[in-house]
């Protein structure tokens, strides 16, 4: 089994050249399926998950599954819409644009504890006075607030509308707070609340809980202050023109995973279910409302 880190820039800058062969893979006729994973952990820590996913997937399907994990998302969503990956793993958002581009489907995500959901948190220092985002809101103008990556379901576009209609957020340079950052990640905007570098943030919150198992992060230095509305886990995609009998196969291999070395590396997942497009409605329309569909808003 192997696992190929592409560069990022080189897979910005060279997408479609490098990509060509994709879905015309060694062995079995040509007939390797190609997946692309977006990190949800660092690279070290998916690698072992990754090659046993690629096992599973070989064992269930009956052919040669090459997994490639990606560094970014740009490269993901162009390799969906072009077509040369077969499987994609992607955040809401990048998918619905990878959707309104090319008609992209998403067909399986992950249950955490039973549930295909999980949340937007906006959270605070347990030091800082605010119990609630009503009252940060009342002092916005001496808060520095901190989104993740500005191609974020939960930690940029979700906590954004909401702060929007609220009226105190219209973009990095329009706002009623002392200031307004992207950390680019969910990690990083939980550390520098725990190290009061900001007020306040937005981040996913099953990725906030793996930080807190992991001990990367101190719940008790970390306040909760607002939670969204349930939104669906990280879509497995496949490109417009996947048959359906090709969905249907890959739904049932999913949802057979029982192995806890893949499912931990997907927010301790604690099963695979499948979903359509439908699932994505809400955060499709808050995308559009916030005109985030462009693929120039995709941070790598």
């Amino acid at each position: 089994m192997r696992k190929t880190l592409l560069l990022s820039s080189a897979l910005s800058f060279g997408a479609a050249g490098m990509l060509t062969g994709c879905g015309e893979g060694e062995g079995d006729g040509g007939d390797e399926m190609e997946v692309a994973v977006i990190p949800a952990q660092s690279s070290g820590e998916m690698e072992e998950g990754l090659n046993r996913l690629e096992d599973e997937l070989e064992n269930h399907l009956d052919r040669a599954v090459d997994v490639e994990h990606y560094p970014g998302y740009n490269a993901v969503v162009e390799a969906v819409n072009h077509g040369h990956v077969d499987l994609a793993y992607l955040g809401p958002l990048t998918y619905l644009i990878a959707h309104e581009e090319s008609g992209a489907q998403a067909v399986v995500t992950q249950n955490i504890d039973g549930e295909p959901y999980y949340y937007s948190y906006i959270i605070t220092n347990e030091e800082q006075p605010w119990e609630s985002l009503d009252e940060l809101l009342d002092d916005s103008e001496d808060v520095a607030f901190a989104f993740g990556s500005i191609s974020s379901t939960s930690g940029s576009l979700i906590p954004g509308t909401e702060l929007r209609e609220r009226g105190v957020f219209e973009s990095e340079d329009d706002h009623a707070f002392e200031s307004v950052q992207y950390t680019g990640s969910h990690d990083v905007t939980a550390q520098s609340i725990e190290n009061m570098n900001v007020d306040a943030g937005a981040i996913d919150s099953a990725i906030y809980h793996s930080l807190v198992d992991d001990g990367a992060v101190d719940d008790e230095q970390i306040r909760v202050i607002w939670e969204s509305e349930e939104l669906y886990q990280y879509p497995w995609v496949v490109p417009h023109d996947t048959e359906e009998e090709e969905i249907e196969n890959i739904q049932e291999a999913f949802t057979a995973i029982e192995d806890e070395e893949v499912l931990s590396i997907f927010g301790g997942a604690s099963s695979f279910t499948e979903i359509d497009d439908d699932q994505y409605e809400d955060v499709l329309e808050a995308a559009r409302e916030f005109d985030m569909l462009d693929p120039e808003v995709i941070e790598d």
